[in-house]
């Protein structure tokens, strides 16, 4: 994707000096920041206070942080203990686990002199398979964009897509889940426009989607998070598609908190709710969402403060309740598979249902 029209992705390798960078999206949409990762202890960091977010993009950096922990020390000890740290960085996002599992199972039966190697060559393909990934999620939602498209009353109107928190190319390496589709509708002359939810408390989507569909020259407005119902209710959006952090066997969807009030509202006025996301995503170890998926509590002080660009174009933050206020700062919800219209994958859009993902499961 782009930057000030110049192409990037959201974490890059440094061949000759076999480091890392990324885009620091802590300074977004304000500041473009790039940020070296070279030691373990730089990635685990990025991922903790959000520098990268997104379930494939924290998964692509904890494998960076695996290089660079074996880089240093590449002992069954040092690899067990890169594991460990890194891991407990994020609690729900299931990629996380995912991508440290496949380098730790490269890696633990070679040698130790040839661990570093192998994990950095394990880094690199996981970040070029996203971006693979990402651009097949994107062909597959397309067409069902385009068959919503046709049977419009009028179909040379916008289709109204509606979205939720951040699920483009700055939540993974390249293109994104939910948005890969906006991209490559709008790139093959669709008349496309994408509603933006704020997503409180971090507003991922005021900040980060908001921002890379300008990039990209994509129409979009800016909504409140307690708008969607509302458009939804007038007949204003057309479907709504959002990514996940994970999701189970049965097809229950952990995303950002508010995704669950989207889809029920969606489900009240039959209108489609998809989740694009890779496979990896899937967590085949549990069923029940509700019950089995981890979801993490954030710091209150993302509720009762905000920042932003004062009169003077610096970056302050304020508090906007009384000193003292209490407040709870779950990070996910989970929505309930009977409330999702379909999974769209790389391998094709499935049924979020236990025996549509056995036939996913089975091609894996």
């Amino acid at each position: 994707m782009h930057i000030h029209g110049q192409p990037h992705r959201s974490i890059e390798a440094d061949h000759a000096t076999r480091a890392a960078r990324i885009l620091d999206q802590t300074f977004l949409p304000h500041h473009v920041e790039w940020r070296d990762l070279q030691t373990m202890e730089n990635a685990a960091e990025a991922i903790q206070v959000m520098r990268v977010r997104g379930a494939p993009l924290i998964g692509a950096t904890a494998s960076f942080g695996m290089f660079f922990a074996l880089r240093d020390d590449a002992s069954d000890a040092a690899l067990q203990r890169a594991y460990d740290v890194l891991h407990a960085t994020r609690p729900t996002a299931v990629n996380l686990r995912w991508a440290l599992d496949r380098v730790k199972r490269v890696v633990s039966p070679l040698p130790v002199e040839k661990r570093a190697d192998a994990a950095w060559s394990e880094a690199l393909a996981i970040c070029d398979e996203d971006v693979r990934t990402n651009h097949a999620i994107g062909r597959h939602a397309l067409e069902l964009f385009r068959a919503i498209q046709s049977k419009k009353a009028d179909p040379t109107t916008p289709l109204n897509v509606m979205t939720h928190c951040n699920a483009g190319w700055l939540a993974a390496v390249d293109w994104g889940m939910a948005l890969a589709p906006v991209y490559q509708a709008h790139d093959a002359g669709m008349n496309i426009h994408v509603w933006v939810s704020e997503t409180r408390p971090r507003g991922q989507g005021a900040s980060l989607t908001a921002w890379e569909l300008r990039e990209h020259g994509v129409p979009h407005t800016l909504i409140v998070d307690n708008n969607a119902g509302h458009l939804l209710q007038r007949g204003l959006v057309d479907l709504v598609i959002v990514g996940a952090d994970r999701v189970t066997a049965q097809g229950d969807v952990a995303n950002k908190i508010g995704t669950y009030l989207k889809a029920l509202a969606a489900k009240a006025h039959n209108v489609p709710f998809y989740v694009a996301l890779p496979a990896s995503t899937i967590d085949w170890t549990i069923i029940d969402g509700i019950r089995d998926i981890p979801i993490e509590q954030r710091s209150a002080h993302e509720v009762t403060h905000m920042s932003g660009l004062n009169a003077e174009g610096m970056r302050q933050e304020i508090l906007i309740t009384p000193a003292g206020t209490q407040a709870r700062n779950d990070g996910f919800d989970v929505t309930p598979a009977s409330l999702v219209t379909a999974l769209v994958t790389e391998h094709g859009v499935f049924g979020a249902n236990v025996e549509s993902l056995r036939r996913l499961q089975s091609k894996l």
